[in-house]
C-alpha cells in the first residue's frame, strides 16, 4: 500500500474560493498584463508567499481563474444554450440575448473575461486566442448540424456564420466595457438574429 503524500508547510488559512473570486474580478477588470502580484495579494487578502504556495505564480493563478470562470454562469452560458435548446436558432437567440444581460450585469465587471483579459505576453495571448476561437468551432459544429437537418439552407456556410456570431458576441463584450446598456446590446442581438439564414417555404 502506498504511503499518503505528506504536504509540507502550514495549510492555507484563507478562504481559497473567495481569494480566487477576488483574483477573477481583478483580471476581468484590468486584464492580465495590468494586474500585478501586489494588486492580487491586496484584493485577495493574502501575502505573496501564500499566493505562490496556494496557486503557484501569476500565470498559474490566471489559468485557474479561467478554468473557474468557464464553470461559472458567466462562462458556461454558451454551452448551456447549445445543450438545452432544441434548435440552432433558439440556441443562438438565447446566447446573444443572455450575453446582453450578462455582459452588463452590475454584479460583475463588464463584458466577457475571455475578451477583457487581453495580454501582451505571447503565451498568454495565444492561450486566450485559442479559448476564444473555440467558440467558432462550437458554433460551426451546431450550424453544420442545422444545415444537415434542413433548419438552415443547404447553401449556408456554417464556418462563416460561426465567425459572424462570434464577432457579434466579442463586439458586444467590448461595447459593454465601453458603457453600452443591456437595452443597446439587446438591440444588437435582435439585428444579429435578423441575419439568420431562412429556408425557403
Amino acid at each position: 500500500m502506498s504511503t499518503p503524500e505528506v504536504r509540507r508547510g502550514r495549510p492555507p488559512t484563507f478562504d481559497r474560493a473567495a481569494a480566487l473570486a477576488a483574483a477573477t474580478r481583478l483580471f476581468w477588470q484590468n486584464g492580465y498584463e495590468a494586474t500585478s502580484i501586489h494588486d492580487l495579494t491586496e484584493a485577495m487578502g493574502i501575502r505573496p508567499g501564500s499566493l505562490y504556495a496556494a496557486f503557484g505564480d501569476k500565470r498559474a493563478l490566471f489559468n485557474e481563474v479561467i478554468e473557474a470562470y468557464g464553470r461559472s454562469p458567466a462562462g458556461e452560458f454558451i454551452w448551456a444554450a447549445m445543450a438545452r435548446e432544441a434548435t440552432a436558432f433558439a440556441a443562438f437567440h438565447r446566447i446573444l440575448f443572455d450575453a446582453a444581460t450578462m455582459y452588463t450585469d452590475p454584479e460583475t465587471p463588464a463584458g466577457n473575461l475571455l475578451c477583457s483579459a487581453a495580454a501582451a505576453d505571447v503565451d498568454v495571448a495565444i492561450y486566450m486566442r485559442d479559448l476564444r476561437n473555440a467558440s467558432v468551432d462550437t458554433f460551426e459544429k451546431r450550424l453544420t448540424t442545422a444545415r444537415d437537418e434542413g433548419e438552415i439552407p443547404a447553401t449556408a456556410d456554417p464556418r462563416k456564420l460561426a465567425a459572424y456570431f462570434t464577432t457579434v458576441m466579442h463586439g458586444m463584450s467590448q461595447r459593454a466595457r465601453d458603457g453600452a446598456t443591456a437595452a443597446e446590446l439587446t438591440d444588437t442581438a435582435d439585428l444579429a438574429m435578423a441575419a439568420w439564414p431562412a429556408t425557403t417555404a
